[in-house]
């Protein structure tokens, strides 16, 4: 099992973006509308992000990323048409 040694201080949604700033200055901002549960998030439910050591929580939309996901470009389930 790998350790995640870089950790996000910071996670914010705007502008149709969440934005994650981690403690190496490394910055990682993807869109929701490719994220089926994220794209039908309201501003508060899209703002309210727990963080842990592994990766971000919505809990108003029941929605789990992983860092180690995110890293790879993995933003969680497409919103398709």
């Amino acid at each position: 099992m790998s350790t995640l040694v870089d950790m996000a201080i910071k996670a914010f949604y705007k502008d149709g973006f969440v934005t994650v700033y981690m403690e190496s200055g490394v910055e990682i901002k993807f869109p929701v509308k490719n994220n089926r549960r994220l794209a039908k998030g309201t501003n508060d439910q899209l703002n309210n992000i727990e963080i842990s050591p592994y990766g971000l929580h919505w809990p108003g939309l029941d929605e789990d990323l992983s860092f180690s996901g995110l890293f790879r470009g993995d933003y969680g389930q497409f919103a398709g048409n």
